[in-house]
């Protein structure tokens, strides 16, 4: 079988560069980049490559090698939600031209080993290693909060989602070795080192996407802004729900329905749980940084109700499992996978056991992947 390398020549004849992107997974901090708040990712090593070569004209002739699909698009008409994978290459072509960047055209071959549906930002990989590639082959100086933008940007007006910077930001920044600190609301950022010698990450797919999940989301995001627009009345101050102290949020309580005061303080208690998890990990504190994380399952469970039992079972399986020092379902919600911190030592046999009792609880079938903080993209050698 043709390799992805081989297969650019054949198809366009010429030999292509090759870019690469990382999926990410979030350790902590959920729901809380689109409220101005802190987030804790780190790019994984399972990654989206993109072989690119330039075109004379304003065409992007693109293979999705994994799908055996093929498309045309046009750069000085790139249209809109078609509802398939064209929709984040458009949009991040577009919104980079819009932000300045003219491009060329280009042909480009695609192919990933990052799960979709998974939660593990396989769409902002594919945004962030197209638009690193279109970028470099105009030649651009790649600006990396510009293409993060942009991917978040096509996200909203090409896909039909909310989302905030967090996915695209830690995919064009993220260093080998560490995972990323963000203030979403100023963006500056740290890395944080993250020795998986000590502590290990796995990630678990629940192999579960529930239909609703897009949905949702986005009802969440309204939900906050209605909650924002509620407190200001008694706090006209504050701009965002990050400014909003547990105190406040008590005295506030009674202004707000019961599903929007969960949603608040879901928001304000995770963003809490972020400071206190960077302490941990940067004192290789384990058992701190765990229980952080088994506290925002708790909370992203029963306060902003984006679990599902699958997520709950897999999350519990994990727990059961001497030395996991705690779990959590990352990403959206709705389905996808479960971050976990396990010591080296249980590693053997959390990786056995944990899919077993899951298929026991849900008759499915729990992938494992153990992970290491991965470098951003890039072009590869």
């Amino acid at each position: 079988m043709a390799t992805p390398a081989e297969t650019f020549r054949q198809q366009f004849g010429v030999g292509g560069r090759c870019f690469s992107a990382p999926g990410r997974v979030n350790l902590i901090g959920e729901h809380v980049d689109y409220n101005a708040g802190i987030v804790l990712p780190m790019a994984i090593g399972l990654r989206l490559w993109v072989w690119a070569s330039p075109r004379s004209d304003r065409q992007l002739h693109v293979i999705a090698h994994d799908l055996g699909e093929t498309d045309v698009l046009d750069l000085d008409a790139p249209g809109r939600r078609t509802g398939t994978w064209r929709d984040y290459l458009a949009g991040t072509a577009f919104h980079l031209e819009a932000a300045g960047f003219r491009l060329t055209g280009a042909n480009l071959l695609i192919t990933s080993d990052i799960p979709t549906g998974a939660g593990l930002s396989s769409s902002a990989a594919l945004e962030v290693a197209v638009g690193f590639a279109l970028l470099t082959l105009a030649g651009h100086t790649v600006d990396r909060l510009a293409l993060a933008r942009a991917g978040q940007a096509a996200e909203h007006d090409f896909v039909g989602t909310r989302c905030g910077l967090m996915d695209q930001f830690v995919v064009a920044h993220g260093r080998a070795g560490h995972a990323v600190w963000l203030d979403c609301r100023s963006l500056a950022f740290d890395f944080i080192p993250l020795d998986t010698n000590q502590c290990a990450v796995v990630v678990a797919d629940s192999g579960v996407k529930h239909q609703l999940a897009a949905s949702e989301y986005n009802t969440r995001r309204q939900e906050c802004e209605a909650a924002l627009s509620v407190l200001q009345r008694l706090f006209p101050d504050r701009t965002t729900l990050r400014d909003v102290t547990e105190a406040e949020l008590a005295q506030a309580a009674g202004m707000l329905s019961d599903s929007l005061l969960q949603r608040v303080r879901h928001v304000v208690t995770e963003i809490g749980r972020v400071t206190a998890f960077a302490q941990a990990l940067r004192a290789s504190d384990w058992t701190q940084s765990g229980a952080l994380l088994t506290a925002s399952h708790r909370s992203l469970s029963e306060d902003y109700a984006v679990s599902c039992p699958e997520l709950d079972a897999l999350v519990a399986a994990a727990r059961e499992i001497p030395g996991c020092y705690g779990a959590r379902l990352t990403g959206g919600g709705f389905g996808g996978c479960t971050v976990n911190l396990v010591a080296p030592e249980a590693l053997d046999a959390f990786l056995r056991e944990v899919p077993r009792a899951y298929a026991q609880h849900t008759g499915g079938t729990a992938r494992m992947w153990v992970v290491q903080p991965a470098a951003g993209v890039g072009e590869m050698d």
